[in-house]
Order: structure tokens, then C-alpha cells, then sequence
């Protein structure tokens, strides 16, 4: 139990060997990190100042966008400052720091998807009760049902994964403080209770993917139910881009966790960490904006309004 106490910091893994690879992927990095800053806070700033957008919809994209933006902040930053300064290394209470927002994070944003599938619901399959149903209050207390729910996991899961003696060495085979690969450092049979944790939370999250199925099977059978053309067409175009977010965040996410032992290796570990941390933060933008004229119009007018008053 001697190296119990000796974890002062973690090791993460290095995305590549040579100096000229770490240099490219800081420049990757970075590109992709530009961008989500870019895309994400667009959308809150186009929400935020277009007076038409400030709809139930648009307010919880607007809490989706800052959860995406916090998410990548987590891991992204420390991961291009690693490859800048060749380093691996991170602080016990940094990785401690990353686990808890990371987690508070994701989690908060698939509740919050969550609650952008009834939204869809309400306003295609009960349409006259959606101002009833989902007025300021109650849009406000579900937002904020979602971020107090991502905190409570999130405090869980780092108490339980910290609260472990750690004898196994201090390498994480992650290129971010990962709850998976910090348990394979315990010597501890204690960590049965973090297992214990994960279960509860899969369970929960798959009753949340529960109930976005059924919202949706609901919505597709009104919509194809709808006399109008138009109608179908606009009804789609709202919720399409939600069930393309949600999927691109389910599938990332269960691969990265479920899947087969038998192909599990470090380098596959590394690339659908990206996929399901870095990816969906970065596209999310990108997704909801394609189909959404409403936001392509807010976007126009803000970069026409900053560009007219930096000529003046």
C-alpha cells in the first residue's frame, strides 16, 4: 500500500511519438477546437439577440450549445497542451477537476436531449397546449432539472472513483482523465461501488433513451398523418436535426462503452474517445443549422450587424 500515497499526478496517453506528429495534432486539435467555439457560440449569441428565436426550442438549444462547449473545454485544452509541451502529465486534483466536469457535462447534455424530445413531442402531437405546458417557468425549471441532475451524477461517480487507493501505477490509457481507465489503476475491491454507480447511471440514461424513442415514434406518426406538405416538411425540419444530434451522441457513446473486448486496443480506445468527446461538440452546431432557416437568418443578420459596425 506504499504507492497508495505516491499519486501525486497521471500520466496520459500521448497521441503520438515523434515531435512532428504531436505538432499536427495541436494543429488538429486546435482547428476543431476553434470551430466548436466558433459554431457553438454563434448559436448563443444568435439566440441571445434575435428576438424571434427566444422560443422553448431555441433556449434549450441554447443551454445544449453551452454544455457542448464546456464539454470539449474539459478535454481538448489539456490534450493540445500535452502535444505542445511534449508532456503527459496532469495533477492528481486536475484529473480530479476534468473527471467531475466531464461527467457533468455529458450527462447534463443527453438529460437535456432528453427534454428537447418532448419539447418536439408537445409541439407536433399537442400543439395547443405547448404554450401551457412549456412556458418560461417550466422550460426554466426543466433546463435546470438537467444541469442539477448532470452536477449530482457528476459529483457521484468522482467521489466514489477517487475515493479509491490507487497501487496499479498512474498511466491512463486515455488521453483525458477517463472514469474506466482510472479504475484499472485500484487495488481495491472498492471499486465494485463505482461499478455500482455506472450501472445506476446506464440504467438511467437508457430510461431517458427509452422515452426519446417513444416521443419520437409518437411525433413520426403525426407528422405522416399531417394533410399538408408544407406542414410535414417544417415538422421534419425541426426535428430532424435533434434525432441526428441524439443518435450521433447514442452511437459514439455505447460504442465507446460496449464495445467488444475482443477488438479493445489503445490506439481504437483513443479514436472513439474522440469520436463521442470531441466529435458531437463540434458537429452539433453544424447539424442543427443545415435544415433550421430561422437560425441561418439569425446568423446572417448577426454577422451583417458586426460587420456594418466595425466599417463604422
Amino acid at each position: 500500500m506504499s504507492n497508495i500515497s505516491s499519486v501525486s499526478e497521471f500520466l496520459l496517453l500521448a497521441f503520438a511519438d515523434t515531435r512532428e506528429l504531436q505538432l499536427l495534432h495541436f494543429a488538429l486539435f486546435l482547428g476543431i477546437y476553434l470551430a466548436a467555439l466558433l459554431g457553438n457560440g454563434l448559436i448563443l449569441s444568435a439566440v441571445a439577440c434575435h428576438h424571434r428565436l427566444h422560443t422553448p426550442m431555441y433556449f434549450f438549444l441554447l443551454n445544449l450549445a453551452l454544455l457542448d462547449l464546456g464539454c470539449i473545454s474539459t478535454t481538448l485544452p489539456k490534450a493540445m497542451a500535452n502535444a505542445l509541451w511534449d508532456t503527459r502529465a496532469i495533477s492528481y486534483q486536475g484529473c480530479a477537476a476534468q473527471v467531475l466536469f466531464f461527467v457533468f457535462f455529458f450527462g447534463s447534455e443527453f438529460f437535456l436531449l432528453t427534454v428537447m424530445a418532448y419539447d418536439r413531442y408537445v409541439a407536433i402531437c399537442q400543439p395547443l397546449h405547448y404554450g401551457s405546458l412549456l412556458g418560461s417557468r417550466a422550460c426554466g425549471q426543466m433546463a435546470a432539472a438537467a444541469w442539477g441532475s448532470g452536477f449530482l451524477n457528476a459529483v457521484l461517480h468522482t467521489a466514489n472513483t477517487f475515493s479509491l487507493p490507487f497501487c496499479q501505477g498512474n498511466a491512463v490509457d486515455q488521453f483525458f482523465c477517463e472514469i474506466a481507465q482510472i479504475l484499472k489503476l485500484s487495488c481495491s475491491d472498492a471499486y465494485l461501488r463505482e461499478v455500482g454507480a455506472l450501472v445506476f447511471s446506464f440504467s438511467l440514461a437508457f430510461g431517458c433513451f427509452v422515452f426519446i424513442v417513444l416521443s419520437y415514434v409518437q411525433i413520426f406518426r403525426a407528422v405522416l398523418q399531417m394533410p399538408s406538405e408544407q406542414g410535414r416538411h417544417k415538422a421534419f425540419s425541426t426535428c430532424l436535426p435533434h434525432l441526428a444530434m441524439v443518435s450521433l451522441f447514442l452511437s459514439t457513446s455505447t460504442f465507446a462503452y460496449l464495445k467488444p473486448a475482443s477488438i479493445s486496443s489503445p490506439s481504437l480506445d483513443l479514436v472513439v474517445s474522440l469520436l463521442y468527446s470531441v466529435v458531437p461538440p463540434a458537429l452539433n452546431p453544424l447539424i442543427y443549422s443545415m435544415r433550421n432557416q430561422e437560425l441561418k437568418v439569425a446568423v446572417r443578420k448577426l454577422f451583417l450587424y458586426v460587420l456594418l459596425k466595425h466599417q463604422c
